[in-house]
């Protein structure tokens, strides 16, 4: 018996059924002979679902109106350590940016030195120089310098001060789903990785295959299936006759909420959907997937692949991807980080760094209003904790180890994968997912090596492919 839809569900299901007589799409059409061959575009698919699963879940009250709070609430949820930067007016221009810059890096140079004196010096003088209510580089600031004094204390041995400023930075469960679900909604970072993900995963696949499995080694909420899904249910000859998707994470709990999601969702589509929960565990190469017969097969690696990495050989990274290569998926989608966070060198892993999230800050800076509370989300909970984990760690300690696709190329090739290149069509969606929804001049796409980059400010930050 179909559980009972929420009135949100039925309004798009009933657009859905009304655009399906007309034969038309919403926005591209026809998908060219590509994209399973829909009526309506992928993209098109993308949103409306992602909507449809937000209203079947409880992600709306997670992340509240997506309009800016006002300034008391804002003060009421900013954490404290926040209030105890400072705030120095740089008036925004270019030479106080660089000035703040280099005095980072003059610090980054000491901690490297293990000057520890004169680190201890400049970590005082930027913490009155950076606020997380600033322009994007007194922002900066801020996450980097309390990164550096986290160093700082562990280096010398202050653990009470390295265990509080831990605790005072971590987040619970609740808050990193949220910030994610922000970072999801505000920038088009992630929905690029999975639309074009998806897409890549769609067209590898054959049309007809009757039973598809899907192994997805970091699912978290799952948003990304939902468009999946839907364009599997509309597939023209028919959906699947079974669909099977491999979650894997690192708690249990999460994974059950996110299949319970997921299946809630697929009952709306009446699609014979199955979650498989996999509790990920440091030891990833020793996975045990299980194929059945006639499954078609295809790996999602979007933004967890990095964390295999080591300062060495990437042996835990290697032995994974020769297992999956064994298994003969149709496809892996590979979507990662255009950054080089794996240096073995503190101060160019720094410099490389500040540079990343400098680009990311400046592009936040644009899309969001001044006080947004989604913006101070994402940078303290998202972007901080990786910059804490890339600048304060080191060793296993250290997972945030972002290559550049040039790398990513030469790891996949040496396990014996071929690159697949990405369709025209799923270029185009990208393009229009960000002219519709992020408009700003500063967001640009562009193509190399059958890879798809999206960058800001001729910058690349992300990058997707595929590979066989």
């Amino acid at each position: 018996m179909q559980r009972q839809q929420h009135p949100e569900q039925q309004k798009l299901q009933e657009r859905y059924r009304q655009e399906n007589k007309k034969g038309q799409g919403l926005g591209l059409g026809q998908g060219q002979g590509q994209g399973q061959g829909q009526g309506r575009s992928f993209y098109n698919i993308f949103c409306d679902s992602l909507q449809l699963y937000a209203a079947a879940s409880s992600f709306n009250e997670m992340l509240g109106s997506s309009d800016s709070h006002d300034e008391e609430e804002e003060s009421e949820r900013l954490p404290e350590r926040s209030e105890q930067m400072g705030v120095m007016d740089t008036g925004g221009t270019e030479s106080s940016a660089a000035h703040l810059r280099n005095l980072l890096t003059e610090c980054a140079e000491f901690v490297a030195q293990c000057s520890w004196q004169r680190a201890d010096r400049m970590i005082s003088i930027l913490c009155t120089r950076g606020s997380t209510r600033g322009d994007s580089t007194e922002r900066l600031v801020a996450q980097f310098t309390r990164a550096l004094r986290h160093r700082s204390d562990l280096a010398l041995g202050r653990l009470p001060a390295a265990v509080a400023a831990a605790a005072a930075a971590a987040a619970t469960e609740r808050e990193l789903e949220s910030a994610y679900l922000c970072l999801n909604q505000v920038t088009p970072f992630i929905r690029f990785a999975h639309l074009t993900a998806n897409q890549a995963i769609l067209e590898a696949l054959d049309t007809d295959s009757p039973s598809i499995h899907v192994v997805d080694i970091n699912v978290m909420q799952g948003v990304q299936w939902p468009p999946f899904m839907q364009a599997l249910a509309e597939r023209p000859g028919g959906p699947p006759s079974h669909i099977r998707l491999t979650g894997a994470g690192p708690d249990a709990e999460a994974l059950r909420k996110t299949g319970r999601r997921l299946e809630r969702f697929a009952d709306t589509l009446g699609l014979r959907f199955e979650f498989n929960p996999w509790i990920r565990d440091d030891d990833i190469s020793s996975l045990a997937i299980s194929t059945r017969p006639g499954e078609s097969l295809a790996i999602n690696c979007v933004l967890h692949l990095h964390e295999l990495l080591d300062e060495a050989h990437n042996e835990r990274l290697k032995n994974f991807l020769v297992r999956i290569r064994s298994l003969e998926p149709k496809v892996v989608a590979l979507a990662e980080r255009e950054a080089d966070h794996n240096r073995p060198s503190f101060t160019d892993r720094f410099v490389e760094a500040l540079n990343h999230y400098s680009i990311l800050f400046d592009s936040l800076e644009a899309t969001l209003p001044p006080k947004s509370q989604e913006r101070l989300d994402v940078e303290q909970v998202c972007f901080g904790r990786e910059i804490t984990n890339i600048v304060a760690m080191e060793g296993p300690g250290r997972n945030e180890r972002h290559q550049k696709f040039e790398r990513w190329s030469e790891v996949m090739n040496e396990c014996g994968f071929t690159s697949l290149p990405l369709s025209e069509f799923a270029l185009s969606q990208a393009r229009l997912l960000l002219r519709l929804h992020y408009p700003s001049e500063g967001y640009q796409l562009h193509t190399q090596n059958k890879a798809a980059f999206l960058g800001w400010q001729n910058s690349p930050l992300f990058s997707v492919s595929s590979w066989h």
